[in-house]
């Protein structure tokens, strides 16, 4: 089993990269890995409340697939276990970008195993949302009592993606 490379290693946004080939096949993805996001709504879907807590990047950043869906599984748990069900969770980015390594081998005899960075296009490892400063990533919809739970859910989401996040209360026009 490969290990993933530090986050660190994919943090900085870039445009993505296209590869001009004169084959068509070579010039784009052709695979890419499934997202471990898979839940974007979660909580009562029906009901509308009064405020919007929303958990804010400060900067712009790049977030893998696996962090988001670490970030979401710790707001959600602590929210069903605070509020029952009387919030409502959603995932406000997607994870679009296709993250690429071009693996080398290191070792005796490894300078015959391998192209080096020969036609170093890299094949897809992972997907990343890639967040502009002031973008939403969560937002959770509570009556005006449960807000101060809400903030503490979405403070703990901190420390489980990378970059710097902050939180802003909204009453929301109905």
């Amino acid at each position: 089993m490969t290990t993933l490379r530090k986050g660190h290693s994919y943090t900085n946004v870039k445009r993505a990269y296209t590869r001009k080939s004169k084959f068509k096949t070579k010039g784009y993805v052709k695979a890419i890995p499934p997202s471990k996001l898979v839940r974007y709504d979660m909580g009562d879907l029906k009901k509308s409340f009064p405020y919007r807590v929303d958990l804010v990047s400060k900067q712009p950043i790049q977030v893998r697939h696996n962090s988001l869906e670490s970030g979401r599984l710790v707001v959600s748990r602590r929210l069903s276990l605070d509020l029952g069900n009387n919030y409502f969770f959603k995932v406000r980015v997607y994870p679009h970008h296709v993250l690429r390594e071009n693996k080398m081998i290191t070792g005796a005899g490894a300078d015959r195993m391998q192209t080096g960075m020969q036609r170093a296009f890299g094949r897809a490892v992972g997907i990343a949302a890639q967040l502009k400063t002031k973008q939403k990533v969560f937002s959770v919809y509570v009556e005006e009592t449960d807000v101060q739970k809400a903030k503490d859910a979405l403070h703990k989401a901190f420390s489980r993606m990378p970059g710097k996040y902050g939180i802003e209360v909204e009453k929301v026009i109905q």
